[in-house]
């Protein structure tokens, strides 16, 4: 019970969860530009006053839904090891980056909008923290291609492309949905779609599913 009782959100938690669930939406929809904090506000039916002692500031707000985004996409290569067995690795990763995209559509356009504007909000975060990132997780991958245990890949290539096939699916819903004539994507659509980013990564990188 105590236990139970322990694992309550407390009321900024709720609040906190509320205010990202509406700058989502509203970001998504309008832009950086086009949002405001009254309109998030408005969407998370909390008053503006109490938004702006949560998050500070718009900016900071968008920033911090974008860095919750990327800290989301990552966490399946985050704690990876070169003990680890590389197709494994590489599966979870495509599932779990096409399972976020199946969950948080919002989230991967309002990243994809951010980019397409020339990452102003994001600049020092990916040319610092990111590229560190990728590089450690690039360093792991060329020790196992080093080993034997995978193909000579380029590493930092292979998660671009991971990247960008996963959130296709997202991003490019429209394009998916109007080509395949279907009102919405089901689970087994999104599992068929990644048993094969599955197969032909894993493939290419001269790898069986475990």
């Amino acid at each position: 019970m105590n236990d139970a009782i322990a694992a309550e959100p407390t009321v900024r938690e709720r609040n906190e969860r509320r205010i990202f669930d509406a700058a989502e939406l509203v970001f998504a929809r309008h832009g950086y530009r086009g949002a405001s904090i009254q309109a998030i506000a408005a969407a998370a039916e909390l008053p503006k006053s109490n938004v702006l002692y949560y998050v500070g500031s718009k900016r900071r707000l968008y920033v911090a839904l974008l860095e919750r985004t990327m800290a989301r996409w990552n966490t399946a290569l985050s704690d990876i090891s070169e003990d680890d067995d590389p197709a494994t690795v590489i599966e979870t990763f495509i599932r779990s980056k096409m399972a976020l995209s199946q969950t948080h559509p919002l989230s991967s356009r309002l990243f994809a909008n951010e980019i397409l504007q020339g990452a102003p909000f994001l600049q020092e975060t990916l040319a610092g923290s990111m590229r560190e990132w990728v590089e450690s997780r690039a360093a792991i991958f060329r020790r196992w291609a080093e080993q034997g245990r995978m193909d000579p890949v380029d590493p930092v290539w292979l998660i671009f492309l991971i990247w960008s096939a996963t959130q296709h699916y997202a991003d490019f819903e429209a394009q998916v949905l109007g080509i395949t004539g279907q009102a919405g994507l089901a689970d087994a659509d999104f599992a068929a779609a990644s048993d094969c980013l599955c197969q032909v990564i894993l493939k290419g990188c001269g790898l069986t599913r475990a």
